[in-house]
């Protein structure tokens, strides 16, 4: 009977090799599953501090539902939305509330650090957030909208024209506006339109107030007077929930309060979860950045002229290139951004007008009229006033007196051309100076510019006498003595 045969020492090696493969890769997986269930829910104690600095736009949107899907995908407990902000673009304003209403976490708005403000947009975010904090010193309010495209205030926005007066008390709950010195000042003959505009606010901003039992009279009063309060006022008139003065402080009074999660009722659980800061990436950063209003029209004029300057010298590559590239990143920018499209017009007419001047001689017109054209569209490009979403004066001023220049400089090289002297053509012949190869009489051949010609002109001319063309008539010339020469004509 055979006996089984061994392994080989080289065999065993592979053996033993493979086995240790196999415990690493179980080790790794258990590590994995370790961590998983580490951040599962109900089992995490950690609070995602998201951070809204300044005017909110399509990048603060973005930031935001990003940042609530990766609290989520971490297993948080609790999402922090820290707030400083002067207002913003409703449309991004709005995703960020239906992010905030969408969201399984529980989130926690929190006006901070202290000189921070929730203004306009920020109102609603924190209205909109499970629990309302603020820190010690900060205010919020000024919720009106502002009227697209400028104009007149919209209803119920502060006038000059006659002293406000407190809009009279409501009875019960919590302090309407103007009872709790709050005043009013209604403006007559508003349009429909504005009336429409603002009613839509306050009936958006009453149900978030209504949704999470907070002061629905002072949120519309913010709305139409663009009423504003501190911290201490705010959370006496049942604005607010809590006034904390940092993060850690807002998660130890937040613990054991009953928040509306959807269709449930959720006890938070927060005291004493490890903060984890969440940052901007490198995505939300750039979008912030190219949809910057002026960063958009910049890198709209480059993408232009780029692609201008790459038709004007094909195969330069350098031009072309750059110009794409800035020109699909504006047209990205402008994509997101509340963009009028007369302005988008005026703009394409005036670069045009800009450079066409370059190729057609209208003496400065067409450039000065595509410098108008410019100005208007850059001023009417972005439909919207909210803050940090305006075209900046000296940047258009900068682009206008730039662009007029090149247009004046265009204008002094076509006039000096202009007067000098013709250099092609037939009448760039007049003035060129040849040699007679032979003459007989008054007609013969000479060289000039190169080529052999059929000429006429005084007699007793001989070979290798320099002559100076006078005429052109078809394809003879008229020539004179070099020192018998002709003036040279100028254009009329």
């Amino acid at each position: 009977m055979d006996t089984p045969r061994r392994p080989t020492p080289p065999m065993r090696n592979r053996l033993r090799a493979l086995g240790w493969m196999l415990l690493a890769g179980l080790g790794a997986w258990l590590g994995v599953l370790a961590a998983s269930l580490a951040q599962a829910p109900g089992g995490a104690r950690t609070a995602v501090v998201l951070t809204i600095d300044g005017a909110i736009g399509p990048a603060s949107a973005d930031y935001v539902k990003r940042g609530l899907a990766r609290a989520q995908e971490r297993g948080a407990a609790a999402v922090v939305l820290q707030i400083d902000t002067p207002g913003g673009l409703d449309t991004s304003m709005r995703e960020i509330i239906r992010a905030i209403l969408a969201s399984p976490l529980p989130v926690l708005g929190h006006v901070a650090p202290s000189g921070a403000r929730a203004a306009s947009a920020g109102t609603y975010i924190l209205y909109a957030s499970h629990v309302a904090a603020m820190a010690p010193g900060t205010n919020l309010g000024a919720a009106t909208p502002v009227q697209i495209g400028g104009g007149s205030p919209l209803p119920g926005a502060p006038s000059d024209e006659r002293p406000a007066s407190p809009a009279p008390a409501a009875s019960g709950g919590s302090a309407p506006a103007g009872g709790d010195g709050v005043t009013r000042s209604p403006r007559r003959g508003a349009s429909a339109m504005d009336a429409k505009v603002t009613n839509d606010a306050v009936a958006y901003i009453r149900s978030l107030a209504e949704l999470h039992g907070r002061n629905a009279d002072w949120a519309e009063a913010a709305v139409r007077d663009a009423a504003s309060l501190a911290a201490e006022d705010a959370l006496k008139r049942g604005v607010i929930d809590l006034i904390a003065a940092s993060v850690a402080d807002l998660l130890d009074q937040a613990h054991g309060r009953e928040v509306r999660l959807g269709e449930a009722r959720l006890t938070l659980d927060t005291k004493g979860l490890a903060i984890e800061r969440l940052d901007p990436d490198w995505r939300s950063r750039l979008l912030g950045a190219i949809t910057n209003p002026n960063l958009a029209l910049i890198l709209m004029l480059v993408g232009i002229y780029g692609l201008i300057f790459e038709f004007m010298n094909p195969g330069a590559l350098v031009p072309g290139t750059i110009g794409a590239i800035s020109l699909l990143l504006g047209l990205y920018a402008l994509s997101a951004l509340p963009v009028n499209y007369v302005g988008v017009a005026l703009l394409l007419l005036g670069i045009a007008l800009m450079v066409a001047e370059a190729f057609t001689p209208s003496v400065g017109v067409l450039g000065i009229g595509g410098v108008v054209a410019f100005v208007f569209g850059a001023m009417l490009l972005f439909d919207a006033d909210a803050p940090g979403f305006g075209v900046s004066l000296p940047l258009v001023g900068g682009i206008a007196l730039a662009s007029l220049g090149m247009t004046l400089l265009i204008v002094r090289l076509a006039l000096k051309s202009r007067r000098s002297r013709v250099v092609t053509g037939a009448e760039g012949m007049v003035g060129t100076e040849g040699r007679v190869l032979d003459w007989d009489g008054r007609a013969g051949h000479v060289l000039a510019a190169g080529e052999r010609w059929a000429a006429d002109g005084p007699e007793g001319l001989h070979p290798g006498q320099a002559v100076t063309v006078t005429a052109v008539h078809g394809l003879q010339l008229s020539v004179q003595p070099a020192r018998e020469a002709w003036p040279v004509p100028h254009h009329p």
